[in-house]
């Protein structure tokens, strides 16, 4: 039996009754008590039982998503109370034997649902991401011999073997491990692998340390290991995680849960006043009914906004389009407007934050410290001394000894420099890059003849180097609370041995771990004999030469990022699973909010959601977080009213990239299941780029409210001629279908010229909006009654007007349609800016899409007006051209007033969002105070 078959177990067998014996958890058992309750022993379980505890517990498989049927998919876009309403109306037209009528309105729910059926987000694909994640083969000893079995077959009690690049196949606890080092990011966020060993660890001890377990779906980094298997399929910690994602439901955008609610609100209204209108009709009067319900039908698809949804989703498009310039790309259409009501941004640290590069930071040695510039792993940067001399030969040898002891590769590709290794190593191997040498020439000059490998029993790696002429060396590196027991002196300041003061480097160790560093020991001893080298060898005349502490560093852009959320009136919180002190001094020196607050896993699981809701408010920093930590804190700053925005790019990350309002996963460095899961992917990982998404959301937001601003008080005229006429009991100065043919052509032309309107000056320096405001403002509110009651009042003084020049009712009707599209096209020039006025240079030229908008439109209600076939349809007539001169001075005439009450407004200092106060000279509101700041 190879080394990777003799797993080193104790033997014995006990049988299994699938109880867990004393309900200790697998970490806090000894290996023997594993082994034991599982029955399991150094031979591993026989084919039989192993087939016997499959039937009982299952595949070592996750389930997939649950999907929904097209046909399913495409029902639900007719699940809307506006569309209810509009077939309802269509319905009764075609009873009504107006087949054009009916089979219009018809059209336009169809083009809707088409429209929503193709941007509809694919079916949710987390599951089966984290599912790819149990590979298809484990190397296990069944029957006292090693063989590969599928993942899936795995069961309570086989043992697995683990080799570097292996990755975990069930959730394992570990009976044996030399130098066994495993990738865990994916579940705790730690950016270096833990180190792994046999020890059992108390209950309380939190997830990443652990370090007797090895996890389903980690990555083994380095070493060699055996364990039992504990726990398969769903109840693995991957699995446990996939329940957290299946559970969680999705949430609807703060727009969509407007427009749902006034959806259903608009439409009992509009039921009910149909039903007193067609009553008015009939009883007071004296129409026909069937006449009475076709103007009612007039009514529905005149107030009845169907092209909104549509222009909704391609504002939202463009939107997409847009971010997409700036390396977000966007998964699910409505994050792109709740980006703009994001008044939370909780990060992952490593990766998002950080560089995921360790960096050596600082040299302590021989009574020098020296500081290390630059960061990652591209070695550009200076050693300076804290003393103002050069770095002495003291560090410089520290150095040296670090690149000796050491397996790793630093070098440049495609222009990025990356480590080939362990990462501390890789920031070793830079850091001597940094202080001048050349690795090869170093290594060659300095050949290895033998080494011990890292072991988490001794906590040191040692390499013995045998140069051409002269004695051999021994480098160590390790944990230095266990070089520091290994030595008896350290090198002096001026360059010769002195004795250890172990205090002193205590006093070192721990004000870098205050600092948030990770620190590493050097020593190092002269052999005459180059011969093999044993732990023995180590056990006296170690010189201690000093510590380096190593730090991921922020991010530069992610610090000026921050800076430009706080103005903006959002929270920045950092979710990690690294230690408290890591995570606190990486947000100081991002410049968080209250970094100096920090909350660990454990103080999350003393606090009920009531007190975690209370708490997360106040503390920027949360460290030590599993995915169930992380899924908490969402759920408790969404408690609050918050709308927050998650990121990360870990497995552990996805129920919570999920339960957020808006999910951000990172593109390169980010698991599938996290992008799935997740509603928006930054593929150039870079926290700067969600302030551009934000920014992006926000203006995305303002353009929808222009596009809301302008769509329902336009229909809301045409209803209202509809109601006057029959209440004044005059003709009806246009029909439904002509209605129709304004909505649409006006809706995709007009309206969605709004949606490419540019950013507004100081969108960022707002405050977030709120997710409860009304999407129906006060100043919206009068808005539609104002234009409702001038386009009411226009379209009866042209239809008057018709008459009074003898058109007969075709005629007059075509003009009061042309009539009121020229008022759209004023309206629309209007609206664009309501902080300011229209009548400027800029004003009048509009942008590119408002131009072409009013080309189209223009061209189609010339078709309308003078097509032989078009006229057919609509029941139109040729018009003269002193009535198209007399259309466009209507439409004048409207700018005038609106822009009138606008000025009105200003003076008056009313907000048109009814939020607030005035705004300032460039029209945008001035930033609400952050919360710790003084209001002045």
């Amino acid at each position: 039996m190879n080394d990777r078959e003799d797993i080193g177990v104790p033997g014995g067998r006990a049988d299994v009754n699938g109880a867990r014996g004393d309900g200790r958890p697998w970490h806090a058992r000894d290996a023997q008590a594993a082994l034991d309750e599982l029955g399991s022993g150094p031979g591993g379980l026989t084919a039989g039982e192993a087939t016997a505890r499959r039937a009982r517990h299952g595949p070592n498989t996750l389930p997939g998503p649950a999907r929904r049927l097209p046909l399913a998919r495409l029902a639900a876009q007719f699940h809307s109370a506006l569309i209810y309403f509009l077939l309802l109306a269509a319905g009764a037209a075609w009873f009504l034997g107006h087949e054009v009528d009916a089979a219009v309105i018809v059209a336009v729910v169809l083009i809707n649902a088409v429209i929503g059926f193709i941007q509809e987000d694919k079916a949710e694909k987390a599951l089966a991401a984290i599912h790819r994640l149990i590979l298809p083969g484990a190397v296990v000893i069944r029957d006292g011999r090693r063989r590969t079995v599928p993942a899936a077959d795995l069961v309570p009690g086989d043992l697995v073997c683990l080799e570097a690049g292996d990755r975990v196949p069930a959730d394992v606890r570990l009976v044996r491990a030399k130098g066994l080092l495993i990738d865990e990011s994916m579940l705790t966020g730690e950016s270096v692998a833990a180190e792994k060993d046999t020890v059992a660890v108390p209950v309380p001890a939190p997830l990443a340390e652990w370090r007797g377990m090895a996890f389903s779906g980690t990555l083994v980094a380095a070493g060699q290991g055996a364990g039992v298997v504990v726990e398969t399929g769903e109840a693995t910690r991957i699995g446990r995680i996939s329940r957290l994602l299946g559970a969680v439901e999705p949430l609807t955008t703060p727009l969509l849960r407007q427009v749902n609610a006034f959806g259903r609100s608009f439409a009992w209204v509009a039921l009910g006043a149909a039903a007193m209108v067609f009553a008015f009709a009939v009883l007071v009067r004296g129409y026909v009914w069937h006449d009475a319900l076709i103007a009612v039908v007039a009514l529905a698809v005149g107030a009845v906004p169907e092209g909104l949804p549509a222009v909704i989703t391609i504002t939202l498009a463009i939107g997409v389009r847009r971010m997409a310039a700036r390396q977000a790309v966007i998964r699910r259409l409505p994050a792109v407007e709740t980006l703009g009501a994001v008044s939370v941004i909780c990060s992952d640290k490593t990766g998002t934050l950080t560089l995921n590069e360790m960096t050596a930071r600082r040299i302590v040695a021989a009574g020098q410290t020296v500081r290390v510039g630059g960061m990652g792993y591209a070695p550009e940067g200076d050693l300076s001394a804290e003393d103002g001399r050069k770095p002495s030969a003291a560090v410089l040898w520290l150095v040296r000894v670090g690149l000796l002891c050491n397996d790793a590769h630093v070098r440049q590709e495609n222009g990025h420099w990356r480590s080939e290794g362990d990462p501390m190593e890789g920031a070793l191997a830079c850091l001597a890059m940094k202080a001048g040498l050349d690795p090869r020439d170093v290594r060659a000059c300095w050949p290895r003849a033998d080494e011990i490998p890292f072991d988490a029993q001794y906590r040191y790696m040692a390499t013995l180097h045998a140069p051409a002429e002269g004695d051999a060396v021994v480098c160590v590196k390790g944990a230095p609370e266990a070089l520091l027991t290994l030595c008896h002196r350290q090198m002096g300041a001026a360059g010769g041995e002195e004795p250890l003061d172990v205090r002193a480097w205590e006093a070192e160790i721990a004000r870098a771990g205050a600092a948030g560093e990770r620190v590493l020991g050097f020593a190092c001893k002269t052999r005459a004999a180059p011969g093999a080298l044993t732990h023995g060898d180590l056990a006296g005349g170690l010189v201690f030469l000093g510590i380096v502490g190593f730090m991921d560093p922020p991010r530069p852009e992610a610090v000026e990022a921050i800076g430009q959320c706080r103005a903006a009136g959002i929270d920045v919180k950092m979710i990690t699973g690294d230690h408290a002190v890591t995570a606190g001094a990486i947000a100081r020196q991002l410049g968080m909010a209250d970094g100096d607050r920090v909350l660990t896993g454990a103080d999350i699981q003393d606090l009920d959601d009531a007190a975690l809701a209370d708490r997360a408010a106040d503390v920027a920093v949360f460290a030590r977080a599993d995915p169930e930590h992380k899924l908490r804190i969402v759920r408790a700053l969404q408690a609050r009213g918050t709308v927050v925005a998650m990121t990360g790019d870990g497995v552990n990350d996805a129920p919570a990239l999920r339960q957020a309002d808006v999910g951000v996963a990172m593109g390169r460095k980010g698991t599938e299941a996290a992008k799935e899961a997740a509603e928006m992917v930054l593929i150039d990982e870079n926290f700067a780029s969600i302030v551009a998404a934000v920014r992006e959301g926000r203006t995305v937001y303002d353009n929808i409210r222009k596009v809301i601003a302008w769509t329902l008080p336009t229909n809301g005229g045409e209803a209202l001629t509809v109601i006057l006429a029959i209440l004044l009991g005059v003709t009806m100065p246009l029909s439904a279908v002509q209605i129709l043919w304004i909505n649409l052509v006006t809706s995709v032309t007009l309206g969605l010229a709004l949606a490419f309107e540019p950013r507004e000056p100081g969108v960022m320096r707002r405050p977030p909006r709120a997710p409860g405001l009304a999407l129906l403002s006060p100043f919206l509110v009068w808005r539609i009654v104002l234009v409702s009651a001038l386009f009411a009042a226009g379209a009866f003084a042209v239809f008057a007007y018709a008459q009074a020049r003898g058109l007969d009712l075709a005629a007059s009707r075509t003009l009061v349609v042309n009539a009121i599209v020229a008022f759209e096209i004023a309206y629309l020039f209007n609206v664009r800016y309501l902080h300011r006025t229209s009548f400027s240079l800029r004003g009048a030229l509009g942008t590119p899409a408002v131009l072409i908008a009013v080309a189209l439109v223009t061209l189609a209600q010339l078709a309308f007006t003078y097509v032989p076939v078009v006229q057919g349809w609509f029941d139109t007539r040729p018009l003269a051209f002193v009535d198209l001169l007399a259309v466009v001075a209507c439409g004048a005439v409207l700018m005038g007033l609106l822009e009138l009450e606008k000025w009105l407004l200003r003076r008056m200092r009313v907000m048109p969002g009814g939020q607030g106060p005035a705004p300032g000279g460039d029209g945008t509101r001035t930033r609400a105070p952050h919360r710790g700041e003084s209001r002045g």
